[in-house]
């Protein structure tokens, strides 16, 4: 089993990424991260217990983070990901309760207790990771890995012209996070790779049909705003109900009907490090920039010091879709035809 500790701001994205961890079998995921950044950290909180319930993992805990950046006020982005983080998704209230250790000291507790095997990856803003990091300087060196979703290197942001969402919510915790690189140099996957995983209607054809869902639906950009989906498969029916919502984000803003799977990507690199190519370069996030605070920069031929980082460059987009469509159908398929209610999956890990 390959052990996990998953730090998100779930987050739409956060949220595929989190049924694609829990579907695959070989995965123990040590515990879930709640961090501030696409909605506030209770309604994250609140997201991560509602999805662990729905897919009967209630043995996952759920950590709760700093409210706040560690400097900066907190932005959140309820026009990207909806008021409560998962677009039109209307997600049971968990009746479980998140677990009284922080989240800073759930890294800790994770890294100690399973030192140089455990896989850390981190889909939101740094935050609560540096603040583990503060208190426990160590803490780098007993990952086995750590992959992060982040930066814009040579591409515009997506926040300013400069920087990219989650290292723009807190740049100080991700300069932070990058100077303490440990043994292994964590892997990016910035804009610049991350936006080439774009999921069409077709895609979300693709996993009804392989989890046996029913109807099988296409959203389209003609359809009315905000259309729910009728799908018997519950599990189906969030997903496609969330991804809408993300689907007309992104073509509002003129980049197509389309959604960037950011997060489900970084998932798949954490646990296939070898389906991208990446280059070592010395990362660094400007703190201080009047137009550019926030962006981050990849110093390519150590000009600066030694590479604290290994940055994506390039994958098989295909491979990566084939993967994360069907793993999720395969885990989709264990939940029961519920209608318009929430059944738990009828085989579980």
């Amino acid at each position: 089993m390959t052990r996990l500790f998953f730090d998100c701001d779930t987050g739409i994205d956060d949220s595929l990424a989190l049924l694609y961890l829990l579907a695959r079998r070989d995965v123990d995921l040590i515990g879930i991260a709640s961090t501030a950044g696409n909605v506030p950290v209770d309604v994250v909180a609140a997201n991560n217990l509602a999805w662990l319930e729905l897919c009967g993992r209630t043995d996952i805990p759920v950590h709760i983070g700093s409210a706040t950046p560690l400097v900066a006020e907190l932005m959140t982005t309820e026009d990207t990901h909806g008021p409560l983080g998962v677009g039109y998704a209307e997600l049971s209230p968990s009746m479980l309760s998140p677990s009284p250790l922080d989240s800073a000291d759930a890294w800790i507790e994770a890294a100690a207790t399973y030192p140089g095997e455990l896989i850390g990856l981190v889909t939101g803003p740094l935050t609560s990771l540096a603040a583990a990091v503060r208190r426990d300087p160590g803490l780098p060196h007993r990952l086995a890995r750590l992959v992060t979703m982040g930066g814009a290197f040579h591409v515009h942001g997506n926040t300013t012209p400069t920087s990219e969402w989650n290292v723009a919510v807190d740049p100080e915790a991700a300069a932070e996070v990058f100077d303490a690189a440990g043994v292994q140099p964590p892997i990016i996957c910035p804009l610049d790779l991350t936006e080439s995983v774009a999921l069409t209607p077709d895609h979300l054809v693709r996993l009804a049909a392989a989890a046996g869902s029913n109807p099988v639906e296409c959203p389209d950009a003609g359809d009315e705003l905000g259309l729910r989906s009728v799908a018997d498969n519950v599990l189906i029916r969030h997903v496609t109900d969330a991804l809408r919502f993300y689907l007309e984000f992104h073509h509002a803003h003129d980049e197509g009907y389309i959604a960037h799977l950011h997060d489900p990507f970084a998932a798949l690199v954490a646990l296939a490090p070898d389906i991208v190519t990446t280059i070592p370069a010395r990362v660094g996030v400007e703190l201080t920039g009047t137009l550019t605070r926030g962006m981050t920069v990849a110093d390519e031929r150590s000009m600066t010091g030694e590479p604290n980082a290994r940055i994506a460059m390039a994958t098989d987009v295909d491979a990566v879709f084939d993967e994360l469509l069907g793993t999720i159908a395969e885990f989709a398929r264990s939940f029961a035809p519920s209608g318009n209610s929430d059944n738990a999956p009828t085989a579980t890990r």
